[in-house]
């Protein structure tokens, strides 16, 4: 399962803040991306993700109230759907999210790990994958 806690291992007993490289860094490094950040709650340097987490908000918990977190994951799930596979976005000259990741699957395909034609839902779906980490763990991991 791929929840993120494991890249937040930060011992309490280290020599320093910066003693040693974070795994999450490791990993970035290992499947060359760089790691950038940014203060959160600050749109002018995090724009994009600023913005879709305010579509989410706007598309889930302020439009609807939830008897449980079950329904809400279900919910947000649903709209993740909706949101990639048919909603058609200006910045990608209408197409949807997926069409564009597909067609840049077509043209630039070595900037994949895993292709991405296999994430889609449709008749060989099983069941959700859980587990949606296609990152190469870096040679240094125990």
């Amino acid at each position: 399962m791929c929840y993120g806690i494991q890249f937040a291992d930060q011992p309490r007993n280290r020599n320093t803040a910066w003693s040693r490289q974070m795994l999450f860094d490791m990993i970035c490094e290992a499947n060359d991306i760089e790691h950038r950040l940014t203060k959160p709650n600050h749109p002018w340097t995090n724009g994009q993700v600023e913005r879709m987490n305010r579509t989410i908000k706007e598309a889930t918990v302020k439009r609807f109230h939830y008897e449980s977190h079950e329904q809400l994951r279900v919910h947000l799930a649903d709209f993740m759907v909706a949101y990639n596979f048919a909603r058609r976005l200006k910045t990608l000259s209408g197409l949807t999210p997926y069409e564009y990741i597909a067609k840049i699957w077509t043209s630039e395909p070595d900037r994949f790990i895993v292709d991405p034609i296999h994430q889609m839902p449709g008749l060989n779906t099983l069941k959700p994958q859980t587990d949606s980490c296609h990152l190469r763990m870096p040679a240094s991991y125990p």
